[in-house]
């Protein structure tokens, strides 16, 4: 039997404008990586976008993005962006070039290399890869929030948009509990450790770079502070849970020493 739709998976489920991340009142998929065009023009007529819901919640959906007794395969290809050119969540078109898609495209690969380290954590049983869950959900809203420039957004777009700055204070909170239980740092680390903390180390190695395509646009007036703030933020959490999952696997880093 199909289940019923409640509103708080109607508000949870998202979709990507194009190849990048726009949180949309979806019926079909949650966390997802492809999206109904039809329902693209909707979003983009409308102006409808949900992303409070991720930074309210500890966890994001992890629920599949098939619907039930739904056999219909919505085509992941507009060819709208045939030409070099996408859409901001306004409607703005831009060349592929352009700062907000260079850090929506080092969003996508950050969410994508902490997805792949969660893997390697979840195998192992780590506790804090609910952790990483809510990160890649709060990374949705880091995307919403690129994707809507200040220049060309309405008020509606930047109050449906707007992200929250308690995400950062989470990630302090994490960094400070998981600190309180590792040995002092006192040499520089290399990437090691074991595939859970060399994986999260590539991440937070991704998370820099995203940080450093953001904060030209942050510095334009184009995006929120709030996004540099939780990136760099992010970078140190990752840096510190890396180690972290060293230890609980009982793995030696390798630190570094000048060559001789």
């Amino acid at each position: 039997m199909k289940r019923p739709q409640t509103t708080d998976t109607m508000k949870g489920q998202t979709a990507y404008l194009h190849h990048y991340f726009i949180v949309a009142n979806t019926s079909i998929m949650t966390c997802s990586f492809c999206i109904n065009p039809a329902y693209l023009r909707c979003v983009l007529r409308t102006g409808k976008l949900i992303n409070e819901h991720w930074t309210r919640k500890s966890l994001c959906s992890v629920r599949s993005f098939a619907t039930e007794g739904d056999n219909r395969v919505p085509k992941i290809y507009t060819k709208t962006g045939d030409k070099g050119f996408s859409s901001t969540f306004t409607g703005e078109r831009r060349p592929k070039e352009d700062h907000i898609f260079e850090a929506l495209g080092n969003t996508d690969e950050l969410s994508s290399a902490i997805g792949l380290a969660r893997e390697f954590c979840l195998d192992k049983g780590h506790t804090f890869r609910y952790q990483l869950d809510k990160i890649q959900c709060i990374l949705q809203d880091v995307g919403s929030s690129i994707a809507t420039p200040r220049s060309s957004a309405r008020e509606s777009h930047i109050k449906r948009t707007q992200f929250t700055a308690q995400a950062v204070a989470d990630l302090e909170t994490w960094i400070d509990n998981l600190t309180e239980e590792l040995p002092p740092l006192t040499n520089f680390i290399l990437p090691s450790g074991g595939k859970s903390s060399t994986a999260l180390h590539l991440a937070r190695a991704v998370c820099r770079r995203a940080e450093r395509s953001v904060a030209p646009i942050v510095r334009s007036g184009e995006a929120d502070p709030d996004v540099a703030k939780f990136l760099n933020r992010l970078s140190d959490y990752l840096f510190t849970v890396a180690r972290y999952a060293a230890m609980k696997e009982g793995n030696e880093e390798k630190i570094y020493k000048r060559p001789e």
